[in-house]
């Protein structure tokens, strides 16, 4: 029984910030739950030997992100959807255009790219961990995020200052 209650509080203590992953990654708040569901459903079945880990939380993020690339090959994913609407009122102080925005483009990019910029800017993982999540070389997360940011910095017209990032009208 403890075996199940060392699950519960893992996930519990976990799961709004898989959500936010799953949807920067998917671009849609269904689809990011059916994510979640089915890491949650195999990190379940292996809790056992997953709760003597070192990294839990990299080994979940991994099999998230595994769930997102599966979802992505169903060939029912092949149909487009031709228009969307926002699935959160957003909060005061909030640019919704901007943000609207900014995750149109996410979506945009190639899944690798995409997958990138999520575990390295929103996870915050460095970039060895980034690699290590995709099963790829450090050059290979370096290059991936700096091709990436410029996709997304020429598709939003935006400027690198020294303050950061400045949005154009």
């Amino acid at each position: 029984m403890s075996d199940l209650t060392g699950y519960r509080e893992y996930v519990g203590s976990r799961l709004d910030r898989l959500r936010r992953t799953a949807y920067l990654l998917c671009g849609d708040w269904h689809t990011a739950d059916d994510l979640v569901s089915t890491a949650l459903v195999k990190l379940l079945r292996h809790w056992r030997r997953v709760s003597a880990m070192d990294n839990i939380d990299a080994y979940v993020r991994r099999m998230l992100l595994r769930a997102w690339l599966d979802e992505r090959r169903r060939p029912w994913r092949r149909e487009h959807v031709q228009a969307r609407l926002p699935e959160t009122v957003a909060r005061p102080g909030y640019d919704v255009a901007d943000r609207m925005a900014v995750l149109a483009l996410l979506a945009d990019l190639p899944a690798r790219r995409r997958a990138v910029l999520v575990l390295r800017f929103f996870c915050d993982l460095s970039v060895q961990e980034t690699a290590e999540a995709l099963g790829c070389t450090t050059g290979t997360v370096k290059s991936q995020t700096a091709r990436a940011l410029e996709t997304l910095r020429t598709r939003l017209g935006a400027v690198t200052s020294p303050e950061g990032i400045a949005w154009r009208n």
